[in-house]
C-alpha cells in the first residue's frame, strides 16, 4: 500500500513542481525594487495659485526612495488575494472597491484569459491597492515620487522638456489599450532601471486627489479655483507638457473606490541615509 501510495504522489509533486517553475519562469520579478536617488522636478501646477510667475515655478525636492521595477501583476495579487480572502472579488466590502473591481478575472481565484499572470493587474481600487502593498511593507508612491521617476527616459533624469520625449508619451496616451493587457516589462525603461511607467498602464498614487484636497478653507480657498478650465491652464508650469495635463485631469476624475481596467499600481519604500 505505501508503495502504491508513493507511486501516486511523486509523479504529482513532479508535476506541481514543473507548473510553478513554469509561473515563475513567465512572471517578471515585480518584487525587485531600485533606489531612486534624491533629487527634484518641476511639478505640472505650482501651488499655491497666484504666487510666484509660472517662469520661476520652483523645483519641488524629493527624497530618496525605493521604487518597484514593474506594476503589480495579476499573479501577484492573486497570491494576496489567496492569502487575505477579505479582498476577493465576492467577499471585497462595497465601501471600498466598486462593481468593476477585478471583473475581468474568470473567478474568485482564477484571473483567467483576460488576465494573464505576467500582465499588470488592473480593475483595482486605491483601498485594494494599499491593502495589498501594505502587507509587503510598501504603499503606493506619491505623485511627487510618481512623477519625478516618470521624468526620465532611457538616459537622463528629466526629459520632461524633450520635444521627442513628450511626443511619444502623447502617442502612447491616444492608444487603445490591447486587451488582455501586454506583459509588464514591455513598456517604457528608463534610466533607473524601472519599466512601465509610460506605454502600458495608468497607476495609482497615494495623494490622487491632492488637487481636490486643500487644508483650512478659509486660508487657501483660492487654489481649488486655479487648478481648473482657463485658470488651471494659466497656473500650469509648462504649456508643453499636454502628458502631464493627462494625467492630472486623469487623477482628478478618480475616486478611491473606483476600478479602472487601464489603472495599475506600483509599490514604493520611503529610505531614511540613501544615496542621494
Amino acid at each position: 500500500m505505501t508503495h502504491l501510495l508513493r507511486g501516486a504522489i511523486v509523479p504529482a509533486l513532479v508535476a506541481a513542481l514543473a507548473v510553478a517553475q513554469v509561473l515563475s519562469m513567465s512572471m517578471p520579478d515585480t518584487s525587485s525594487m531600485v533606489t531612486v536617488p534624491a533629487g527634484s522636478y518641476r511639478p505640472l501646477y505650482r501651488l499655491p495659485t497666484g504666487v510666484v510667475d509660472r517662469r520661476d515655478t520652483p523645483r519641488r525636492e524629493v527624497h530618496a526612495f525605493a521604487m518597484d521595477v514593474h506594476p503589480v501583476t495579476n499573479g501577484e495579487f492573486l497570491a494576496f488575494v489567496r492569502d487575505h480572502p477579505e479582498w476577493r472579488r465576492s467577499q471585497a466590502k462595497k465601501l471600498f472597491v466598486d462593481r468593476a473591481y477585478l471583473s475581468h478575472w474568470r473567478g474568485d481565484l482564477d484571473p483567467g484569459p483576460l488576465a494573464p499572470l505576467d500582465s499588470p493587474v488592473v480593475y483595482v481600487s486605491w483601498f485594494a491597492a494599499r491593502a495589498y502593498l501594505k502587507a509587503q511593507g510598501k504603499d503606493l508612491p506619491t505623485v511627487d515620487q510618481w512623477e519625478y521617476v516618470a521624468a526620465a527616459d532611457e538616459t537622463v533624469r528629466d526629459a520632461s522638456r524633450d520635444p521627442a520625449f513628450l511626443a511619444r508619451l502623447r502617442s502612447w496616451y491616444g492608444r487603445t489599450l490591447p486587451q488582455p493587457v501586454p506583459p509588464a516589462g514591455s513598456g517604457l525603461r528608463n534610466l533607473y532601471g524601472i519599466a512601465d511607467l509610460h506605454g502600458l498602464v495608468w497607476e495609482w498614487t497615494l495623494d490622487f486627489n491632492s488637487a481636490l484636497v486643500t487644508g483650512e478653507s478659509r486660508g487657501d480657498g483660492s487654489i481649488d479655483a486655479g487648478l481648473y478650465c482657463g485658470s488651471g491652464a494659466a497656473a500650469a508650469a509648462d504649456f508643453d507638457n499636454y502628458p502631464a495635463f493627462m494625467r492630472f485631469a486623469f487623477r482628478s476624475s478618480l475616486e478611491a473606490r473606483y476600478s479602472v481596467g487601464s489603472l495599475g499600481f506600483r509599490g514604493v519604500r520611503n529610505l531614511s541615509g540613501a544615496g542621494q
